[in-house]
């Protein structure tokens, strides 16, 4: 697994994006080709069985014009590109190529835009009858076109392993480019997602953080993604060097586990990351701790021993207290300084490997200063 430092942004995080197709069958078939009218398309829009604002989308963007534009393709019969959607496990629709379009003839069937800009050489009858109106305005074989054009979904199978989904989300998605926690959020939209918006954006998450994870790319939630699913799932449990899935099964937990507990979820994150904060001042989650001085050029965030620090501090929280903190903090930077942990925390950083021994070695660390 090849290491991807993101620039400025992070360290410690592997980059999981798939170089090929090698680790799936080649049968394997996990998209599927329906074909929907709009009419139907629209009508479970409204009764919001299609998800069309995952918070990965760029905002509604296209202008009136090219709306229009759309709109008159369908009257005149012309087929429109494909559209790549996936099943949610709720058996929602997530959109994934396809937000501006449907979005469009959404709008447009609940009369909130005139058709505008159809003007042109050659197309003066054409907009004679389409310009300036409303969906109830049309002519009833107009609005009846519109309402009969034929949609062909690729529908992304909601039972297809974890990173084949991303990794074909990846590969369809036609606008920016998207980071893995974005298509995760998407993909897993609902209370969990919520509840890692809502950590991203607390003050004590900002203060511990610096607020120098990227919150558009998502990278702020991945590292609190991370956090939640060993808090909940524990890194003992991870043993296929799969984070992807790690990931989104702990999303998945985080969904199921109810109000109450993500409440108390929430209080051990914000406790932990007071407690970094506190011990590390400007350095948590970076391996600039280990200086001599906490004066001294702070590094970026890193990921690995944000998810490991994060964990273990919520872990043994109320062992620890004023009159060891300052020893708890000494083991740390020993442990950061140490270069088989070092490792751990910096290279294959997904890997089984590297993922239990910084658990392991962390985990042995605090025990020692709290057991004295």
């Amino acid at each position: 697994m090849k290491q991807n430092n993101f620039g400025s942004d992070v360290e410690g995080v592997d980059d999981e994006s798939s170089d090929g197709w090698g680790d799936y069958p080649l049968d394997a078939v996990f998209v599927r080709t329906e074909t929907r009218s709009v009419s139907e398309v629209v009508k479970r829009i409204q009764n919001q069985r299609y998800i069309l604002d995952p918070e990965f989308q760029r905002d509604f963007v296209w202008p009136v014009p090219k709306q229009s534009k759309l709109i008159e393709s369908c009257v005149m019969r012309i087929p429109l590109p494909v559209f790549y959607v996936a099943e949610a496990a709720d058996g929602r629709i997530i959109v994934v190529d396809g937000l501006q379009r449907l979005t469009t003839l959404s709008r447009f069937l609940s009369n909130d835009f005139r058709l505008t800009g159809l003007g042109g050489s050659g197309t003066a009858v054409r907009a004679n009858v389409l310009e300036g109106k409303i969906f109830g305005e049309l002519p009833l074989n107009l609005q009846e076109r519109i309402l009969d054009t034929q949609l062909t979904m690729y529908i992304l199978d909601a039972k297809a392993p974890e990173r084949a989904r991303l990794d074909i989300f990846e590969r369809v998605n036609s606008g920016e480019p998207l980071t893995r926690q974005q298509m995760r959020n998407a993909l897993y939209n609902g209370p969990a997602t919520l509840w890692l918006r809502g950590a991203a954006e607390s003050d004590a998450f900002r203060s511990a953080t610096g607020g120098s994870l990227n919150a558009k790319t998502m990278r702020d939630r991945e590292a609190i993604n991370r956090f939640c699913s060993f808090k909940l799932l524990g890194w003992q449990k991870y043993t296929t060097g799969d984070m992807d899935s790690f990931l989104a099964q702990g999303l998945k937990s985080l969904d199921s586990i109810g109000e109450l507990k993500r409440k108390q979820l929430r209080s051990s994150f914000d406790n932990a990351m007071a407690l970094n904060r506190r011990l590390f001042k400007d350095h948590a989650f970076r391996k600039s701790l280990a200086s001599q001085s906490l004066a001294s050029v702070r590094s970026v965030i890193n990921i690995s021993l944000f998810e490991v620090c994060a964990v273990l501090m919520s872990d043994f929280e109320d062992s620890i207290s004023d009159s060891n903190e300052m020893e708890i903090r000494n083991a740390i930077v020993e442990l950061v300084r140490n270069e088989q942990f070092a490792r751990a925390i910096t290279y294959s950083t997904n890997s089984t490997a590297a993922v239990q021994y910084r658990f392991a070695a962390m985990e042995e660390k605090l025990q020692e200063v709290i057991k004295k």
